[in-house]
């Protein structure tokens, strides 16, 4: 089969996600994508590419990972699926009791779903039933913090701050309180990171000092806002945001379904603020790029909150038809053993050294306002003027000529916006992270020259 031949027959029938169609039929071409081993792509013709972005931030072993593939084979053998109310299966056991092992201490039980999304709807509902079961049903709205994205699902949508995904479907949402982001990017010259978080803290703590008696919880996502052009921030932040929520009586959510398993430098990103949340959700790596499957992971004082007679009604009433899916918890099985078994983090760090280095010469180009990274995600972020950091208009779409350009060079660079950034597989090499710094260079050098 013809690249070409695929991509015709996709045009009809396939609306794909975040992309406006029409942009396939001209500038931005689909690529057709055949087979992929380790950090390759390969389309039908032959053309390979390096998966910098782990395929929308998932992969994180490589593509037909020997392990993971086995992992299924066995699982498929014995059971593809069962309903998960009022059944429960050895792959799930096992699953909930090694994610309580390796995430923050306090984290007791776990509550299963299909996508990210569906894990932040699940925290939400967790949350507010758990102040309603309390007696306290006036605690029924949410923090969030600028520039965040929580995903897709309206109650999901409207955690979000990124205005691209939000506005259109405002009308549908629920109202909710924003606080400033410790964004780094936005510090004054001169100023830390970590006195930049502190100073935006401010603003937190007074929101929850005023309005606590509403507020259900904080959702967060620790570390990197990853959709909002992966900007980033000091881990005291988080830190702080847990000590006044203890304070306030208030949970705090961590949205970890894209920064967890080993992308900020720590088996999870809570970890660097040395912080156990009240929920944690994860996704994405969770399943190593193979399938969907999400989970919440909560206290044993949440749990106990739903704890009653049948008659008290104050059970925990969402479920989705593939919770738990045996097939999904063998595939996070072989995860979780990949990284008890490989030295992954340790590894992951000579990576992320060489990922630093790679990019560093760009930090005095002209049009390089910000060059930041957390363990195995580094962002360049370009600009019209340097001193002030003024952003080129979206309208240019400079990042696609990045994407573009890197297609020629064996590479697939989807940038947001105007950010370049690296978020590849752990089995990377560092021959492979220069080239993608190199293309990277050539594709900024392109995308700013006029």
């Amino acid at each position: 089969m013809r690249n070409a031949d695929l991509v015709a027959r996709g045009l009809k029938s396939v609306w794909h996600p975040c992309t406006q169609m029409k942009d396939h039929e001209g500038a931005v071409p689909l690529v057709p994508i055949k087979r992929g081993e380790g950090v390759w792509l390969e389309d039908f013709e032959g053309n390979r590419f390096i998966d910098a972005v782990s395929s929308w931030w998932v992969n994180l072993f490589g593509h037909a990972n020997p392990r993971i593939n086995h992992a299924i084979q066995e699982q498929i053998g014995q059971l593809e699926h069962v309903i998960l109310a009022g059944f429960t299966h050895e792959p799930v056991v096992n699953l909930s009791e090694r994610l309580i092992e390796v995430t923050p201490e306090g984290l007791n039980k776990c509550f299963y779903a299909d996508n990210g999304s569906s894990a932040i709807e699940a925290a939400l509902k967790m949350s507010f039933h758990y102040w309603k079961n309390h007696g306290k049903p006036g605690k029924k709205n949410f923090v969030n913090l600028s520039n965040s994205y929580h995903g897709e699902t309206l109650g999901a949508l409207a955690l979000g701050d990124v205005a691209l995904y939000k506005d259109t479907y405002q009308p549908l949402l629920m109202e909710v309180l924003t606080a400033p982001s410790p964004d780094a990017f936005n510090k004054e010259p001169g100023e830390s990171d970590e006195g930049y978080a502190l100073r935006q803290f401010e603003a937190m703590e007074a929101l929850l000092a005023e309005k606590h008696d509403e507020i259900c919880a904080v959702v967060v996502e620790p570390l990197i806002q990853c959709a909002g052009g992966m900007r980033m921030h000091h881990p005291i932040y988080h830190t702080r945001l847990r000590e006044a929520c203890n304070r306030y009586g208030v949970h705090l959510i961590a949205d970890e379904i894209a920064v967890g398993f080993g992308r900020t430098g720590t088996l999870f990103a809570c970890e660097q603020s040395g912080i156990t949340p009240d929920f944690m959700c994860l996704s994405k790596g969770l399943t190593a790029g193979y399938l969907p499957l999400s989970v919440v992971l909560t206290t044993d004082d949440v749990y106990n909150a739903f704890y009653d007679d049948y008659q008290t009604l104050k059970a925990f009433l969402h479920s989705h038809s593939y919770t738990g899916n045996p097939i999904g918890c063998a595939v996070a099985l072989a995860t979780l053993d990949i990284f008890r078994d490989d030295n992954v983090l340790e590894n992951n760090r000579r990576l992320s050294a060489c990922m630093a280095d790679s990019v560093a010469h760009l930090a005095d180009h002209p049009n390089v306002g910000d060059i930041r990274q957390h363990g195995m995600t580094l962002a360049v972020e370009m600009v019209r003027n340097k001193a002030t950091k003024e952003p080129f208009p979206w309208q240019e779409r400079r990042g696609i000529r990045v994407y573009q350009h890197a297609l020629t060079r064996q590479s697939l660079l989807r940038p947001l916006g105007n950010v370049v950034y690296f978020m590849p597989p752990y089995v990377i090499t560092e021959e492979q992270i220069r080239h993608l710094a190199q293309v990277a260079t050539e594709g900024i050098e392109l995308a700013v020259r006029d």
